[in-house]
């Protein structure tokens, strides 16, 4: 299974949506709360562009925001 990186606030819906997917399917990832990391929320914005979370790095595939049938598709879910 490729590397996971999410990038999230703690505040962010959208956030625990993708974890809550990812804990469903026995995904392992590292999470990076950018509202107190700046350096992870500069990686953020350099990987995708955006300032908006969740941002989802798959083995340097970026997803921006939960899309489940994305996410499915890199991580070999069915």
């Amino acid at each position: 299974m490729p590397n996971v990186t999410i990038y999230t606030t703690p505040s962010c819906v959208f956030c625990k949506m993708t974890k809550a997917f990812f804990q469903a399917n026995g995904v392992k990832y590292e999470e990076k709360d950018v509202a107190e990391d700046l350096q992870a929320r500069e990686a953020m914005v350099q990987k995708s562009g955006q300032l908006g979370v969740p941002v989802i790095d798959v083995g340097g595939e970026i997803v921006v925001g939960f899309d489940k049938e994305k996410l499915s598709e890199l991580l070999h879910i069915k």
